[in-house]
């Protein structure tokens, strides 16, 4: 059963927050229902307005299709958070075909949020 602490989040966030530093973005890291580590993205350097699908400034990032629905930096960026919010103790032992889901936790990537629309700073100018 998947399930991630305060203790977990606390010992992700050096590595979460060092992406982020490293990408020039602000967000806020928290754990919902006990199982999921979330990333709340709030502002940064990194431009969406071409993948917000409703022009709300609002993403929730789906880390199955990273490498299909971005290019470029964004995609770098996405990746390495995911590795990052996995940390070394990650496992996933799901089996669909049998209804049988065992994960260390669920990840979850949100660019902005429905209330309050991602601010981009400016554009990037490189890593």
């Amino acid at each position: 059963m998947a399930y991630v602490s305060q203790a977990d989040k606390k010992a992700l966030a050096p590595a979460i927050k060092a992406v982020l530093k490293k990408y020039k973005m602000k967000a806020s890291i928290s754990v919902n229902n006990h199982s999921t580590l979330a990333v709340n993205i709030k502002e940064g350097v990194i431009d969406f307005s071409d993948n917000f699908t409703h022009g709300d400034g609002h993403i929730q990032v789906n880390e199955y299709w990273i490498n299909d629905h971005y290019k470029g930096v964004k995609q770098e960026f996405f990746n390495e958070l995911i590795d990052a919010m996995k940390g070394p103790k990650y496992f996933n032992d799901d089996d669909a075909m049998t209804d049988y889901f065992s994960r260390s936790h669920y990840t979850s990537i949100n660019v902005g949020k429905w209330d309050k629309p991602y601010t981009c700073t400016n554009s990037f100018q490189g890593v």
